[in-house]
């Protein structure tokens, strides 16, 4: 029986735009910039969650943790990216490739659950207005944004688990910005099917579910809604879950147009559709943290009241 030609990877290399260098300077402008606009609106709205006790509730209080979220998840990766678009050979360390993983697949599977408790907490302030200050207690609702921390943790140390324990055959190279745990699969020399079905469960429970259970909230949501005699009165009420289904629309939205969209099949156009293909997964990435901040500034009175009241004070100081 032939033994596989294993080896001790200790590095991965990663392509990115190795084979259009002409783009790296133009991306790393954009990425920087998108970046920045992330930490900042981010940062901002965890401030003025903290500081303004008016916004000491349950839904501002998952919206700060949504925010954290998002700054964990670009921070495990867009550094990198920046690294990589300028140095000549972009690598990074097995340990380095294996932390990254964790962390994006955590930080995802959590935004997916924390979702959920979100869609929960807007559906108990619209459908059980009375029974809010019970049901949605801070001894109800810090545990479950912990938890939503939690169930992402583990979900994502028993994928990397299972990944870091698969032999090499010496191929190194990860035609990617970043480690994508797929991406590192496909290098192994080994039978990679309890990792795909390993990741498949868990894509049910962490997408699926979650998924499920927002659509039932939000059908019990607009069903009480409609049922508000006034327009006016139903206009408040829809006001207050708007900018939550927005965020969750566009995060579900993002992760559909990426994996759902058809594949090239003009041989000739293989390199374009490559390219698009890596910049899609880039972006996607940036896409959701950079615009959560700025629905729920545009679309929250409360936010928006928040963040000007920060800004005025912070000018009176100055």
């Amino acid at each position: 029986m032939e033994v596989a030609n294993q080896t001790i990877v200790t590095e991965f290399v990663l392509l990115g735009l190795s084979a259009h260098p002409k783009l790296e300077k133009t991306f790393f402008v954009l990425i920087l910039s998108m970046y920045l606009v992330i930490l900042l609106g981010n940062g901002v709205l965890i401030l003025v969650t903290i500081l303004d006790t008016h916004l000491h509730t349950p839904m501002y209080f998952f919206l700060g943790n949504l925010s954290f979220l998002d700054i964990c998840y670009t921070t495990s990766s867009v550094p990198l990216v920046l690294d990589g678009f300028l140095t000549p050979r972009k690598t990074i360390s097995f340990s380095g490739c294996a932390v990254q993983m964790f962390l994006s697949f955590a930080m995802g599977a959590t935004e997916c659950v924390l979702l959920g408790m979100m869609a929960f907490d807007r559906y108990v302030a619209i459908c059980n207005p009375l029974r809010y200050p019970v049901v949605m207690s801070k001894a109800a609702y810090v545990p479950m944004a912990i938890s939503s921390w939690m169930a992402g943790g583990a979900n994502s140390l028993v994928q990397i688990s299972l990944a870091v324990q698969l032999p090499f055959c010496g191929d190194n190279v990860i035609n990617h910005f970043i480690c994508e745990i797929l991406a590192v699969l496909k290098l192994a020399c080994a039978d990679i099917s309890i990792n795909v079905i390993s990741m498949g469960v868990a894509n049910v429970i962490f997408l699926g579910v979650p998924v499920l259970f927002i659509f039932v909230s939000y059908i019990f949501i607009l069903t009480t809604i409609l049922r508000i005699p006034s327009a006016e009165g139903r206009r408040k009420a829809f006001s207050t879950c708007s900018a939550h289904l927005t965020v969750v629309i566009v995060f579900y939205g993002t992760i559909l147009f990426m994996y759902g969209k058809p594949k090239s099949k003009d041989p000739l156009g293989a390199d374009k559709q490559d390219l698009a293909d890596k910049l899609i997964s880039l972006f996607y990435g940036l896409l959701t943290p950079m615009l959560n901040p700025i629905i729920y500034s545009l679309r929250n009175k409360d936010v928006k009241t928040a963040v000007r009241d920060l800004a005025s004070h912070r000018c009176l100081t100055q």
